[in-house]
């Protein structure tokens, strides 16, 4: 290897060396940032109130303060994430993002004429934001019976310069969970964690099993085994949703993988003080559902005696 391979080899060694120190893939981080367009200083985004309240915008309509994430999940543009690795909790950064790698680049084609019929009537006029046959865009112009819309996003074409400062790194497992669900569902739940003690079927394994008939039928056992859950405790506001209503099953698999849990049990409380009804989600290993009949075992009511108690109410 020439002088100049190892200087270059050296260099790299020493940059992951350094990178290796701050912080890393999986560290879960609290930001505060602001992004604007480049040209025009338009706001994209921010976690500060007051910088969007001199920008005119709503504030009574969201939430605003510091945005946990998980580095390498790809929960913020890719060039800040890189710029964040290696850093400390205190450090700032200003990176701009091109505008391929933030909102894409501006494409004429996805310019289109259609029916004006395709679009409801209170949304005719020029700037109106629609959706037709499955994609969103903003009307250019009604001529006749036809319309003008623009399908490319509305800052394709920007170059967004992101300045951010890193506030926190989370290392509380409770509130790790809720930053991530903050941030996947944009809303506060109460979340804890227990190690549970379960029983199980699993198959037995025979030392003869090559020697033993192929149609026999395979023998299981109850075995008991420890799961490391993650509870999270249902409200009405998460029950209706619209992000936890469609896709419930992915949100848990990411916190089951992101948590490095085996299970997550959504646990909702009956009455005034009365006993968790918990509906289990799956997430690694295969966790499934907790029916009815487990919980009344687990809260040690008698099923037969509830059905006798009732039809003898109605006789």
């Amino acid at each position: 290897m020439s002088n100049e391979s190892e200087t270059e080899a050296d260099a790299e060694t020493a940059d992951e060396e350094e990178h290796a120190e701050g912080l890393q893939k999986g560290d879960v981080v609290k930001l505060a940032y602001t992004a604007r367009t480049v040209d025009g200083g338009q706001l994209v985004d921010t976690t500060d109130e007051e910088v969007a309240e001199d920008d005119g915008i709503d504030t009574e309509q969201q939430e605003f303060g510091p945005r946990t994430i998980v580095l390498g999940e790809n929960h913020i543009f890719p060039d800040v994430e890189q710029d964040v690795y290696g850093k400390e909790v205190g450090d700032e950064g200003t990176v701009t993002v091109a505008a391929a790698d933030a909102f894409g680049e501006y494409d004429e084609e996805e310019v289109r004429t259609v029916s004006k019929d395709k679009i409801p009537e209170d949304d005719r006029y020029p700037g109106a934001h629609v959706d037709i046959e499955g994609e969103h865009g903003h009307v250019e112009t009604i001529i006749g019976g036809r319309a003008r819309v623009d399908f490319n996003h509305p800052l394709a074409g920007e170059d967004v310069e992101y300045d951010y400062e890193i506030l926190e790194e989370v290392t509380d497992r409770e509130e790790k969970a809720q930053g991530i669900i903050q941030m996947m569902l944009d809303m506060e739940l109460d979340v804890w964690f227990e190690t549970d003690t379960v029983e199980e079927e699993q198959l037995v394994e025979s030392e003869d099993d090559e020697e033993e008939d192929e149609e026999s039928e395979p023998e299981y056992e109850t075995v008991e085994v420890e799961k490391e859950t993650l509870y999270i405790e249902a409200t009405p506001q998460l029950t209706m949703n619209q992000q936890w209503m469609m896709g419930k099953q992915q949100i848990a698999q990411q916190l089951t993988q992101l948590l490095d849990i085996d299970r997550i049990i959504v646990q909702e409380e009956i009455g005034g003080g009365g006993m968790g009804m918990p509906g289990m989600m799956g997430g690694m290993g295969g966790a499934g559902g907790a029916d009815i009949e487990e919980a009344l075992e687990d809260a040690d009511v008698d099923a037969e005696e509830i059905v006798e108690e009732i039809e003898g109410a109605e006789e």
